[in-house]
């Protein structure tokens, strides 16, 4: 590469979630001059609402001039749940930071490509360092009752509290930084206030924005929020080794602001979601080199998502963290109670009973059936007086593989179904745990409407779309995270996320990067 070239940056990453924020720290620890676009805001805890009620700041839609933290996108066969915003999906995950099982390390989708299990664990070591993660040290209502299911299951001795990214000091008390020897940012106790999915404003929960992007950005590493990321241009040679033009415009503004710079490499970190559309769209005109199973070989973490309503006003399944215990029901399933605060109710509006069928109308006559024969309980649970604090959510996961591919749509992109079956929230072993879940609370057994009536699932974990291969025919990158086809462009977030982990995946996405950045020379190094 000719010393003569002069960039803007040297690394440009686009995107700040987990995969952003390590790769923009370990870069600028390398010596690299480092730039993060980001299209959400940078919020505060000022900006967080306390309510999900409050869908301005709640969600992302910036076509309404909606410009919070947490964004749902419908497709064909599923619906997405994401985070928005500096820092990415930490400001709105559930902070469990679970180590996949060996399954997921030994599927056939890439453990031909490393021992992955040996390769990442030092790099799981260092993610769950720099999180803070530990065990949840408060069980609630909803705790308890999973774990009498786990006695009824006799599946106890696999029932514990969660490993989580929270610190749990005194309760609203602030304190010198207790995680770097006081070389980072004041921290407050957490108080159990069950907010951490919309956005927490006590200081306690440990968001990118609280490790990575801190120290990234004490190297240096500048952030540009609000802007959007739309065209990637190799500088000289196509293949990009003389650099890129970065393109970008305004993500909240009416009156579209734009504006280009120049980086000697790229990192795409926009999530499953964001990397996966953006290079779909430039394959077809700036990056046309992109291997052709882009948008292939997306997963979700089969999920099924329950709600169990209350009427007994003594109950409040809102005490805790977001996710604070979980029960593993066999080698490939596990459920994990979910909540949310008090008075954040905006979820009860989709909400109907739950019912299973092969059919839209077969369903849709089960759910009516349910409310004549119900329905005294079916209104108590409709109006109950505060639904998150009635309502405990049941979230099961699974390792079972099925495949969808994205690709460009008229509306953006839409999905297909690629290997396996079909994604279902249709679990009959969910619908038992839930039915018992129930029946120790007194509860009645909802779901959203949209798997109910439409039959999508949905998750919080939309994966792959851009996957590890060990050529251009067989995946996107290679092991090391590297675009084939170009130089000094690498992918790191969910859609390089080659496997189903089963679980929360932020912690893999974090060791995954670390391993990628790990590779890249110190800048001093670089022949020039």
């Amino acid at each position: 590469m000719p010393d003569s070239v002069k960039y803007d940056y040297d690394y440009i990453i686009v995107g700040s979630g987990f995969g952003g924020s390590a790769s923009a720290l370990r870069l600028a620890e390398k010596g690299y001059k480092v730039l993060i676009i980001e299209k959400g805001k940078w919020l505060t805890a000022k900006d967080f609402p306390k309510r999900n009620w409050n869908l301005k700041r709640w969600l992302w839609l910036p076509s309404l001039k909606f410009h919070g933290l947490f964004k749902i996108t419908f497709f064909r066969h599923v619906a997405t749940l994401t985070g928005v915003g500096v820092g990415g999906g930490s400001l709105v995950y559930a902070n469990t930071l679970p180590v996949p099982t060996r399954k997921f390390f030994q599927s056939e989708s890439w453990a031909h490509l490393a021992d992955w299990e040996t390769e990442l664990n030092p790099f799981y070591e260092t993610a769950l360092y720099m999180m803070g993660a530990q065990i949840n040290p408060k069980l609630s209502a909803g705790d308890h009752a999973l774990q009498q299911v786990a006695r009824q299951i006799n599946k106890e001795q696999h029932f514990s509290a969660t490993n989580v990214a929270v610190f749990f000091g005194e309760p609203n008390v602030e304190v010198e930084d207790p995680y770097f020897n006081g070389a980072g940012p004041r921290r407050s106790g957490c108080n159990f206030c069950g907010g951490c999915m919309v956005g927490c404003r006590y200081n306690a929960k440990n968001t990118l924005d609280k490790n990575y992007l801190y120290f990234a950005q004490k190297k240096g590493v500048k952030i540009k929020a609000e802007a959007l990321v739309y065209d990637v241009i190799p500088l000289k040679e196509k293949d990009g080794s003389s650099g890129y033009t970065v393109k970008w415009k305004s993500s909240t503004r009416f009156m579209k602001m734009k504006g280009q710079l120049t980086c000697r490499g790229i990192v795409f970190a926009g999530g499953a979601l964001g990397t996966t559309k953006l290079l779909l769209e430039l394959k077809k005109t700036s990056l046309p080199d992109i291997s052709e199973r882009i948008g292939m070989d997306v997963r979700t973490n089969s999920e099924s998502l329950m709600g169990i309503t209350v009427a007994d006003k003594k109950t409040n399944f809102s005490e805790g963290v977001a996710i604070s215990s979980i029960l593993h029901t066999d080698e490939n399933s596990h459920i994990e109670p979910v909540r949310y605060p008090a008075g954040s109710g905006f979820w009860r509006i989709l909400m109907s009973p739950l019912v299973h069928g092969n059919n839209a109308f077969a369903r849709l006559f089960k759910i009516f059936g349910n409310i004549i024969r119900h329905p005294l309980i079916n209104f108590k649970t409709f109006f109950v007086d505060d639904w998150a604090k009635r309502t405990q959510i049941l979230l099961f996961m699974q390792t079972i593989n099925s495949t969808l591919r994205f690709s460009k749509g008229f509306f953006g992109m839409k999905t297909a179904l690629m290997k396996g079956t079909r994604p279902t929230s249709f679990i009959p072993e969910a619908r038992q745990l839930a039915e018992k879940f129930a029946a120790i609370v007194k509860g009645k057994t909802t779901a959203l409407l949209t798997e109910t009536m439409l039959g999508i699932p949905t998750t919080a974990h939309i994966l792959g779309g851009a996957v590890m291969g060990a050529n251009i025919n067989e995946g996107v990158i290679d092991r090391d995270n590297r675009v084939f086809g170009y130089q000094n462009m690498y992918i790191c977030d969910g859609s390089a996320v080659s496997a189903n982990p089963g679980v929360n995946p932020s912690l893999t996405i974090l060791a995954i990067s670390e391993r990628a950045m790990s590779k890249i020379p110190p800048k001093e190094n670089l022949q020039v």
